[in-house]
């Protein structure tokens, strides 16, 4: 990043869109088996069940719990990644919004969706 850099450039916009799409594509994918997993747990009831609660009810209760508990944090993920696609279009992209500098790249490579520098980030805490 050259010193006084205001925004990337398109070349470099068109990479961390991407690795976006990547990101995005593998955890929609993701969701889907989600879904179906969570699916296959409710479907997978004994009909045979005589109405009194089991250790294996507490487990499936809690797998099923689990599962939609992976489920809810992989849409807000989803749609973190499609606001930083809205971003690359609209060219906020890798703007701080605490410091309005540029966030590093090392830092959008592993988290493609901030919205903070790890300086700002680090002055949270």
């Amino acid at each position: 990043m050259a010193t006084g850099q205001l925004r990337y450039s398109p070349e470099e916009l068109l990479e961390f869109e991407k690795l976006i799409n990547e990101k995005l594509n593998k955890a929609k994918a993701d969701l889907e088996h989600l879904k179906e997993s969570i699916l296959r747990s409710q479907s997978g009831y004994d009909s045979n069940h005589n109405g009194l609660k089991t250790l294996e009810d507490g487990a499936d209760a809690l797998e099923r719990e689990q599962l939609n508990q992976l489920a809810a944090r992989t849409r807000k993920y989803i749609t973190q990644l499609e606001n930083a696609l809205i971003r690359i279009k609209n060219g906020t992209y890798g703007i701080c919004i605490d410091t309005g500098n540029l966030i590093s790249k090392e830092r959008l490579r592993a988290v493609p969706h901030t919205q903070h520098s790890i300086e700002a980030k680090k002055s949270r805490m």
